[in-house]
């Protein structure tokens, strides 16, 4: 009777850990963290300046003081901000909102009908459209100006209200198009099959499943009627204008620079964009990759 026996397991090499492979995985790693953390640094250091200036009196927020801490931390710049800025911040919200929805859904419907219901000429359309994108706002102003004029357009959120649903129009339409050219065909042909039309088919089967284009284009557009200056430098005044109209005249209302209250109001000012980043910015970046993938 042969009795078997199963070979032996080769041997296994232990790599002690002063080896120069594992040395260079651990140095690289460790680049990449001190590079991460030197660029998470600079990003955060106007953060700090803004943030401590904000708790300092009128004699403490000196620029000789930038990087020292408050002598004596105040909420009065912050009572003093919020006071100025609250009426044109409600008036910023109730611009910021139609014009993001009126061109993201704009934007929608110019992406379905070009990915899918094309006409002859769709492409030249297309990149008329994408033009909008390229011309700068200062080479048109003064056109735009007196076309509003003489359309009578009452100056103030009405106007901002309109000039920015308008110029988001190519950027929201490249961004759906993209999108919706990744949409199956088989779905679009189903639904025709059944009897629905253009619309009936945008509405029912194409708009239900746009929600990832629809977040992106929303913080997009939310963020630049925002932070928009120069639209509201000649379409409003300070009494009916944005937020960024009135943090201006905060900056150079007085003689006497009062740099607490200024960055107290550009804190308030930014506060909006900020949460609606945290808030979807996972939702942001997954978006953007959602039609970057044709399937």
């Amino acid at each position: 009777m042969t009795t078997s026996t199963a070979p032996a397991p080769p041997p296994v090499t232990v790599r002690p850990k002063g080896s120069p492979s594992r040395s260079r995985f651990g140095y690289g790693r460790m680049l990449r963290y001190g590079i991460l953390l030197f660029s998470l640094v600079v990003v955060l250091i106007p953060v700090y300046v803004l943030l401590i200036t904000s708790f300092k009196g009128m004699g403490d927020a000196d620029p000789s003081r930038t990087w020292a801490l408050p002598q004596t931390w105040t909420m009065a710049n912050w009572q003093e901000a919020w006071t100025t800025l609250s009426p044109s911040l409600w008036r910023t919200v109730q611009m910021v909102v139609p014009a993001a929805l009126l061109s993201a859904l704009l934007g929608s419907m110019n992406g379905f009908v070009l990915s899918r219901w094309r006409f002859p000429g769709a492409n030249i359309v297309f990149t008329l459209i994408l033009f909008g994108m390229f011309i700068p706002y200062q080479a048109v102003m003064i056109p735009l100006l007196q076309l509003m004029l003489t359309l009578q357009v009452p100056s103030g959120i009405v106007s901002l209200i309109i000039l920015h649903t308008i110029y988001g129009i190519p950027i929201t339409t490249l961004i759906f198009r993209n999108y919706y050219e990744t949409v199956p065909h088989e779905l679009i042909e189903a639904a025709k099959v059944d009897g629905a039309g253009m619309l009936r088919t945008f509405f029912s089967v194409v708009l239900p499943i746009s929600i990832p284009s629809f977040v992106v284009v929303l913080i997009w557009q939310f963020t630049s009627a925002w932070n928009d200056f120069l639209f509201a430098v000649f379409f409003t005044s300070s009494q009916n204008g944005p937020v960024t109209m009135a943090l201006n005249n905060l900056a150079n209302g007085a003689m006497l620079q009062n740099y607490g209250v200024s960055m107290a109001g550009a804190l308030f000012a930014s506060l909006p964009t900020l949460l609606v980043y945290i808030v979807l910015g996972r939702f942001f970046v997954g978006g953007l990759m959602a039609g970057s993938v044709k399937s």
